[in-house]
């Protein structure tokens, strides 16, 4: 059973790309068994077709995890049946996202609501801030992912 996740911020170039390098990573590394698909995209246009954020990318590479090749994209009305879950950094993005997706089969929620005990259930926007907002976004997009993961894995 192929297991599609989609992950989502506003721009596609901090959050959502952090948290789709980390997912797939530790899948990689932990999972290697879970058929996985995952991608990421944002509400927003602003950054179609960029990279992601240098800072993003310099804090992942830091940890191990390479986001140079992931370009941005905007949701599409179309994700909603091509991804069994649809997750949000935060709830201004569900919120837009449940204008977009009016109906869904897909799972429609937060990330963090898989990682219930790491203090926060919103990925915090980083891009206006310091290199610590760069780091915290790591740190809850592993707690993320861990708790994802391992609710996929239960679902083979």
């Amino acid at each position: 059973m192929t297991h599609r996740v989609l992950l989502v911020c506003l721009g596609n170039i901090c959050r959502s790309p952090t948290a789709e390098g980390v997912v797939r990573a530790i899948a990689a590394r932990e999972y290697p068994a879970l058929d996985l698909r995952v991608d990421s995209a944002g509400t927003a246009n602003y950054h179609v077709g960029e990279p992601p954020d240098r800072r993003t990318v310099a804090a992942a590479r830091r940890r191990g995890y390479e986001l140079s090749s992931l370009r941005a994209r905007q949701v599409t009305a179309a994700d909603f049946g091509n991804f069994d879950y649809v997750l949000a950094m935060d709830r201004a993005n569900l919120a837009e996202l449940g204008r977009i997706a009016r109906s869904s089969a897909a799972h429609l929620g937060l990330f963090l609501e898989f990682a219930p005990d790491c203090g926060s259930d919103e990925v915090p926007d980083p891009y206006y801030g310091g290199q610590e907002g760069f780091e915290r976004v790591l740190d809850l997009c592993e707690a993320g992912a861990r708790g994802l993961l391992a609710e996929l894995s239960q679902r083979n």
